[in-house]
């Protein structure tokens, strides 16, 4: 069993964060999402090919706030942070299709190929010999947002934050007797967590900038830059 990759980023403060990859895995097929049109339910009654071709466009990475906590004032020495994070938004794999259906975990399986989430000399995930990947996962759970408390070492106001990496993309599956699924997929690839300081600048770091503008006192050195 392979988890999906997890790791944590330094925003306006050192941090010790998490390293344990995702669990839950899936080797079965998973439930195509045709929410994207109202067509989607009617074209995809055939089942697609076994031996086709994805292709992929548009594959971006972005990172989503998910939780951000209120401000908390600590002195010289600093201490724990306890303040709880309340959820922002919900990361939700899904694979949206037009077209004959195909496997949501395959679609996912072939993205996670695409930008190297997934090492696998394997063509399809059926073929990845009892090999499993969370990333393929449509229905994995969202990552908690208050697992465990963090400390820090001098004064500020602080404010602690989760997101997600989301990576998505449009694709097609094209079937050598040229019937094509066309599709648009999401999922999360990478669990976040990070502090801002509401008064220091939170440089680079696009999650620290929303959690700045969320909780800080507008005006302070954290939302300058945000």
């Amino acid at each position: 069993m392979r988890g999906m990759a997890q790791r944590a980023w330094v925003a306006g403060l050192a941090m010790v964060a998490l390293a344990a990859g995702l669990v839950a895995c899936t080797g079965g097929e998973g439930k195509v999402d045709s929410r994207s049109s109202g067509k989607s339910d009617k074209a995809a009654v055939a089942k697609a090919c076994a031996d086709g071709t994805y292709a992929w466009s548009g594959v971006k990475k972005t990172d989503k706030l998910t939780g951000v906590s209120g401000v908390e004032s600590l002195g010289d020495g600093g201490g724990k942070l306890t303040e709880r994070l309340e959820r922002v938004y919900t990361p939700q794999p899904s694979v949206r299709t037009s077209g004959p259906a195909v496997s949501a975990a395959e679609v996912l399986f072939s993205l996670g190929k695409k930008i190297g989430e997934i090492e696998s000399e394997a063509r399809t995930l059926a073929e990845a010999d009892g090999d499993t990947w969370s990333f393929t996962d449509v229905h994995v759970e969202a990552p908690a947002i208050n697992d465990g408390k963090t400390e820090v070492d001098g004064a500020g106001e602080f404010v602690r934050f989760a997101g997600v990496r989301e990576v998505a993309g449009d694709f097609s599956y094209v079937c050598p007797g040229g019937k094509t699924t066309t599709g648009h997929a999401r999922t999360w690839q990478v669990d976040i967590t990070g502090i801002a300081d509401c008064d220091e600048s939170v440089g680079d770091s696009d999650l620290a900038r929303e959690a700045a503008r969320r909780a800080c006192e507008e005006g302070s050195p954290a939302t300058r830059d945000a």
